[in-house]
């Protein structure tokens, strides 16, 4: 039986140049590692805050150290990496504003996903519940999440403004589709946009990563 892909996953394995060196903040149990590695053939390293996590990660043979993104980010040199990815878990950082900066001290690019408070059904919840919402993006309830900075797209494109970063592409999930390629300055996509996922740099302006026109994935410049 085939496994299954996460969707933001095909997208990350999309965006990731073969061999790149990678590391991935916030790894879990490895799916994603594992699969660039197998895939793309990453050099690739994790930092897992969780003991469980990292021996998960381990035994699936990969390198991994256990670590907290809001701290250990900093002892990490200048460009060590290609891609420094983040997926689902700015949100559950202390001071995302400094994570995503060192994301970009370590790597030339970052690759960052989030729940996107500002979708169409978290306000729809709010308004008419007036509770927390609960969604496929946001399954948890509000006394147990770990997330504790949720911010909507138009929030995350004000904070890549005031740290000067370039998107280089971005992509949205609503359900179980596929990615769509989207233009993050209209405000409708912050309506519409369940889960965003962004390709990130700094320094001087290079090709924007578009939607294919045959297939819609995007491509790697």
């Amino acid at each position: 039986m085939a496994m299954m892909i996460r969707e933001d996953f095909r997208e990350i394995l999309r965006l990731v140049r073969p061999g790149a060196r990678v590391l991935d903040v916030g790894c879990g149990e490895g799916a994603l590692l594992e699969l660039l590695t197998r895939e793309k053939a990453v050099d690739g390293r994790g930092l897992e805050i969780s003991a469980h996590g990292v021996a998960a990660c381990m035994a699936r043979g990969l390198s991994v150290v256990q670590g907290d993104a809001d701290q250990d980010l900093d002892h990490f040199p200048d460009k060590t990496f290609d891609y420094a990815v983040l997926s689902q878990t700015l949100q559950a950082t202390r001071n995302p504003r400094h994570v995503l900066d060192e994301l970009l001290r370590i790597a030339d690019r970052a690759i960052v996903s989030f729940p996107n408070f500002g979708h169409w059904r978290v306000r729809w919840s709010l308004i008419s519940r007036g509770r927390m919402p609960e969604t496929k993006a946001l399954p948890m309830p509000w006394w147990s999440t770990p997330n504790i900075h949720l911010c909507t797209l138009a929030d995350f494109m004000a904070l890549t403004d005031d740290l000067g970063v370039r998107v280089d592409a971005s992509a949205a999930f609503a359900g179980n589709g596929p990615a769509r390629a989207i233009d993050p300055t209209k405000a409708l996509e912050n309506w519409r946009s369940e889960t965003c996922l962004f390709l990130l740099s700094r320094g001087t302006p290079a090709e924007r990563v578009e939607p294919s026109a045959v297939s819609g994935d995007l491509l790697i410049p």
